[in-house]
């Protein structure tokens, strides 16, 4: 994950009017604003979102301000543009970084930052990012959030609202393909079908966990050695080499095998 602070030149460069997030695999970028910031002081693009009181900018509309900021892959000249600044291939997050985040609709450039400082001052927020969900059966979804609370929701109603869920609800195996977003940012199902992770923190209805739910949870969470290699497309060797230096925790040792959190093995693809 690279981390930076968003900034205004003309305003106190010890004063970050955002943060953005990019996780390289799989390349998304998250943006998110500190709520005392007002709307006039962050950039057009993000000011719907504080109007809103919605302070984490999701997926689509981060990559929208991103794409404001860099060379259009449409550009006539794009590939002398490219070859110009060292650029094999168009790659918007080296894009950014060569522009500094800078464009002609404003007077704000990206700097880096240590990710412990985005935690330091939005602490509680990231508490509500999901560590882990399990989908259910009858449309329900369990729920592991960073702050340690667990929830286990109805997506039912949720998942009927709108039109874009609709592929949920025409195909009986879509929604078991659901995934945790990169940074625990919400749930989704593919890059157009997804729920915030504040909005799934903040539901109310919650059903009970039973003993079948649990027996999914250990089925879908748990994995060996040779899957979590398989996952983070590296070696046996490799797993032992994070374990030992702290990176990767198993849940069970045995003889000749480890068991580990899938969490934990799709977290680390997010670094």
């Amino acid at each position: 994950m690279k981390t930076f602070a968003i900034k205004d030149s003309t305003v106190s460069q010890e004063k970050p009017l955002a943060y953005l997030l990019y996780y390289e695999i799989p390349g998304m970028f998250f943006i998110e604003i500190p709520e005392e910031i007002s709307e006039w002081e962050v950039p057009l693009l993000l000011s719907s979102f504080v109007k809103r009181k919605k302070y984490t900018v999701d997926e689509f509309w981060s990559k929208k301000w991103v794409q404001q900021r860099i060379v259009p892959p449409d550009r006539q000249n794009l590939g002398e543009i490219l070859r110009e600044n060292g650029l094999e291939e168009y790659d918007e997050f080296k894009l950014l970084l060569l522009a500094e985040g800078r464009c002609a609709q404003d007077d704000c450039y990206i700097e880096p930052i240590e990710p412990e400082k985005i935690y330091a001052r939005l602490g509680e927020r990231f508490g509500r990012k999901i560590r882990s969900a399990i989908p259910l059966p009858k449309e329900n979804v369990l729920l592991f959030f960073e702050n340690e609370s667990v929830k286990k929701c109805s997506l039912e109603k949720k998942l009927s609202e709108k039109r874009k869920f609709r592929p949920l609800r025409d195909d009986p195996n879509a929604f078991g393909r659901m995934k945790v977003l990169p940074g625990g940012n919400g749930i989704c199902w593919d890059e157009f079908i997804s729920i915030p992770n504040e909005e799934l923190f903040q539901m109310e209805e919650q059903v009970p966990f039973t003993a079948d739910d649990f027996n999914i949870y250990i089925e879908h969470e748990v994995i060996s050695t040779a899957e979590a290699a398989k996952r983070l497309e590296c070696t046996r060797q490799n797993i032992e080499d994070l374990i030992r230096r702290n990176k990767l925790h198993p849940v069970k040792r045995m003889p000749k095998s480890k068991l580990f959190l899938n969490s934990e093995v799709e977290r680390r693809k997010w670094k």
